[in-house]
């Protein structure tokens, strides 16, 4: 069993009151009841308005999240946060687009001069109540609310998925009960706040009805009015419609927040903000289909301006958002092409680069190459005039004539020849010393040849004497390159 103490700090977190001591008499009046507590300071579980006398009139109710509420539970509208209430209510009676101000904003929709009463219902404490129920079920403690012995704490706060299984079981029920009319009103099988954003995306007004089985008006007026087929297709054309028994936990809390003091009872809605509708008519107590007709009518060619304002607008952001995402993706595309274009042209510097670099790394081994290569060419023409003058030094002076000269004659491929007279003791050696000196050839490669007969005086005669090898007293012999 929950003791005082908690439930004093349950009070205080829902309610926001600091005062301890004000929160135990606030539950000690209503008897520790601490749904009843909360439903009474909210006022959702507020004493119902005084019936009303003109039945052929329409009912209209005013909520506001800035309402101011006094002791008599009765709601004062200022329109304007920003302004006094008097001087706020005197501009909405004195300038109707005030009403449409409300309504961009948006947070509700006053049209007095269109014979409309806009007001923002305030659901917070829907979830406030479903936040305590959760609490004391938790706990193990239960209460139901006084004077209703349907409502129980069997029936806690409603989830999603309940919401829907109520709203399907109060179809099935109604269907069962009028469908064999010629006309029903299609009520979506979902729950309250599902079927007020569907209304807000098809951008229609949500037909509200409360159906109370216990009331004796409310079979006549399921049958002869709600049913009949020209109540039925208007409310189907020109709404969306959701039901809900008021037997049951979601159309329990909505009788609540819209103040039904009578029944049957309907109303016409528009989504708000911040959990918030907008209430523009409510309809209590029974109605022919004339009159019906009259106020639906009417409600639904004053709000048209509204409804095909905001429809035209979203359709605008529509086409805005699909203009920026062609807009974006043109800007991406051509974004995508320059930096491609930007790709290609680095690549192509860089190849043109390599292709640069690689020019001038071969150019400069080219120039490395031809460098190396005269070097190497003046080192052996260097070396090769060393070894003429060597040779030419080793040859000794050239005799005079005698009976041991022999006279040689040579012969290039070039058809140049030269003559000089050498001892016939000197070796077959001294005659290719002789032929390196004069250098007319640029080789080393090379073999001495005489005819008739043919005689090659290679590096193997080296040794004869010109006298041995048989070239004494003369000899002509001619140049013949080694391949």
């Amino acid at each position: 069993m929950v003791d005082t103490r908690d439930k004093v700090a349950y009070f205080q977190a829902i309610t926001g009151l600091d005062d301890a001591d004000l929160c135990t008499e606030i539950l000690a009046a209503h008897g520790w009841d601490l749904e009843l507590a909360v439903a009474s300071f909210t006022g959702s579980n507020s004493s119902p308005p005084e019936p009303f006398h003109h039945p052929t009139t329409t009912t209209t109710t005013t909520i506001a999240p800035n309402a101011n509420v006094g002791n008599s539970g009765q709601s004062q509208l200022n329109p304007n946060p920003h302004l006094p209430p008097s001087e706020s209510t005197s501009l909405v009676a004195a300038a109707p687009n005030l009403a449409w101000k409300l309504i961009t904003l948006p947070i509700s929709i006053i049209s007095g001069s269109l014979g409309l009463v806009s007001g923002a219902i305030n659901l917070g404490f829907w979830v406030a109540g479903g936040v305590l129920s959760y609490s004391l079920g938790v706990l193990g403690v239960r209460s139901s609310r006084v004077g209703d012995s349907s409502v129980t704490a069997a029936n806690p706060l409603v989830p999603v998925s309940g919401a829907a299984a109520e709203a399907r079981e109060f179809v099935d029920v109604f269907e069962r009960e009028f469908g064999g009319q010629i006309g029903t009103p299609n009520f979506v099988t979902e729950g309250f706040m599902d079927a007020l954003q569907r209304s807000r995306r098809s951008y229609k007004l949500l037909f509200v009805y409360l159906h109370s089985p216990d009331h004796p008006d409310t079979p006549v007026f399921c049958e002869g009015t709600l049913c009949s087929e020209v109540v039925a297709a208007f409310v189907n054309e020109n709404f969306v419609s959701w039901g809900g028994s008021i037997r049951s936990s979601e159309g329990f809390k909505m009788s609540n927040s819209l103040k039904a003091s009578r029944f049957p009872f309907c109303a016409v809605v528009m989504a708000a903000t911040n959990q918030r509708i907008a209430l523009l008519q409510q309809i209590e107590g029974p109605r022919s289909p004339e009159e019906m007709i009259t106020i639906l009518q009417r409600v639904v060619e004053e709000t048209a301006p509204v409804l095909v304002s905001a429809q035209l607008e979203a359709e605008e952001r529509r086409n805005n958002m699909r203009l920026r995402e062609e807009q974006d993706a043109a800007y991406r595309a051509a974004l995508e092409a320059d930096q491609a274009r930007e790709r290609h042209r680095r690549e192509e510097q860089e190849r043109l680069e390599r292709e640069s670099a690689e020019e001038e790394r071969k150019r400069k081994e080219e120039e490395e190459a031809q460098e190396r290569a005269a070097r190497e060419a003046a080192e052996r023409e260097a070396a090769l005039a060393r070894r003429r003058e060597e040779k030419a030094l080793s040859l000794g002076p050239e005799p005079d004539k005698g009976p041991d000269v022999t006279r040689v004659l040579v012969r290039f491929p070039a058809g140049e020849r030269k003559e000089r007279r050498f001892h016939s003791t000197a070796t077959i050696q001294s005659l290719h010393d002789y032929v390196d000196s004069l250098g007319c050839i640029n080789t080393e490669s090379y073999s001495l040849v005489s005819n008739f007969p043919r005689t090659v005086y290679g590096p193997e005669k080296f040794s004869l004497t010109l006298k041995e090898a048989g070239l004494h007293p003369q000899a002509s012999l001619f140049v013949e390159l080694i391949s």
